[in-house]
């Protein structure tokens, strides 16, 4: 698998698991801290996907 879709596969997921957490304590899908912490997550997402690229 190339290193590019590492990092988009770690993006999508992190921007989405980010996004759903504030459901834990009744914030809406599209309040700011899911914008925010989709954000993070996507970072977090570009990170990691970039990390687990360089093993490969």
């Amino acid at each position: 698998m190339s290193p590019r879709s590492l990092i988009w596969i770690g993006v999508i997921v992190g921007s989405t698991i980010g996004g759903f957490i504030p459901e834990l304590w009744g914030a809406g899908i599209f309040s700011i801290s899911s914008v925010i912490l989709s954000t993070i997550g996507g970072l977090a997402g570009i990170w990691l996907g970039f990390k687990v690229s360089q093993l490969i």
